[in-house]
């Protein structure tokens, strides 16, 4: 609060204040008191008038200045009233009584919200589970039939697994850390797993895929992560391989480890493909939510959200993932696990 903007403010009382000073200096001339009786009761009303107006100011300018200062430094603004102590002017009262009931009207309004938004994530993922069961059975019942016509349909019934299971992970992001189970973890382990749920995909598509370590290092065959959770994160980028391969070229998947050589502590998970590659006007948005660049426009129809989960599901577990591309050569993204 500047003092020029609070004198603006209070102009017309300081106008009153002084209208009123010169009208009784000119009574006390009317009535012929004395002249050094009157400057001196002139002298003190002005010299009233000055301080309670400095006194005012001063008083609301610490107030208001701490408001404007809290609210710029907290990163939830509306918890301002909480760093604060009540001021002793009647205005400033009144604001924070009427900041305490909006606050207690948005809390109660936003905690109900939360409440809505929780029981459908629960109806969600009950739904997903639930819905997982026919899939299932749909599959087994193709597997069995051994009709060719049949076998064409488990590609779009795998199609669908994997778009549920994005859902499922994507509702149970925002709360990871509370189905966490950070373990000691073999990277052939994480790399098995997900050859074997993308084994069909790989054959039909024709790609092949290596896996090379390059080392029987301790430090870099086995990481500090979830199993679960990076066995999606993993999935996911193999499914996007196999989504954008290349055709009439010998399609692989390169998978290797290696340690950070600025950091021993840190190991490296690289997924490399031949694939079609990513625009390079698309390489740093991939990671953004719903963004499906060039390559979903004309390939598929894609929704987006496999990266995006993907690289928030890495920052939860304290991972990182890079990825960099030509296109029409080659994809290759990199997780990066800290094993401290």
């Amino acid at each position: 609060m500047r003092f020029s903007e609070y004198i603006k403010d209070k102009v017309f009382y300081l106008s009153v204040s002084v209208a009123a000073i010169a009208f009784i200096g000119y009574l006390l001339a009317v009535f012929r008191v004395n002249a050094s009786l009157m400057f001196m009761v002139l002298s003190i009303m002005i010299i009233c008038l000055i301080i309670f107006t400095l006194y005012g100011y001063y008083r609301r300018k610490h107030f208001y200045n701490e408001l404007l200062s809290n609210v710029e430094r907290l990163d939830k603004a509306y918890l301002v009233l909480e760093t604060l102590s009540e001021p002793e002017f009647l205005d400033g009262k009144i604001l924070c009584n009427a900041l305490y009931d909006i606050d207690k009207s948005m809390t109660e309004n936003v905690k109900e919200l939360e409440l809505h938004n929780e029981q459908f994530k629960e109806y969600i993922e009950m739904w997903i589970h639930e819905v997982k069961l026919p899939l299932a059975a749909l599959s087994l019942r193709i597997h069995n039939s051994g009709r060719d016509e049949d076998k064409k349909n488990l590609k779009d019934i795998r199609r669908i697994e994997n778009y549920v299971e994005q859902v499922l992970y994507y509702a149970r992001s925002e709360n990871a850390e509370k189905d966490y189970r950070i373990a000691k973890t073999a990277l052939s382990e994480i790399v098995r797993d997900v050859a074997l749920k993308y084994k069909d995909d790989l054959l039909e598509s024709g790609i092949e895929l290596v896996v090379d370590y390059n080392t029987s290092e301790e430090y870099v065959t086995h990481v500090i992560t979830d199993m679960k959770w990076i066995t999606f994160i993993l999935g996911q980028i193999m499914n996007n391989s196999i989504k954008y391969k290349r055709d009439n070229v010998d399609s692989y998947i390169h998978i290797w480890a290696e340690n950070k050589m600025e950091d021993r502590m840190a190991v490296c998970l690289y997924i490399e493909d031949n694939g079609i590659g990513i625009p390079s006007e698309d390489i740093g948005r991939v990671f953004e939510k719903s963004f499906t660049g060039y390559n979903g426009r004309i390939r598929s129809k894609s929704t987006g959200m496999g990266l995006h989960i993907t690289k928030e599901l890495c920052r939860k577990l304290g991972h990182s993932i890079n990825i960099e591309s030509e296109q029409g050569e080659y994809t290759r993204v990199c997780i990066t696990f800290h094993n401290n």
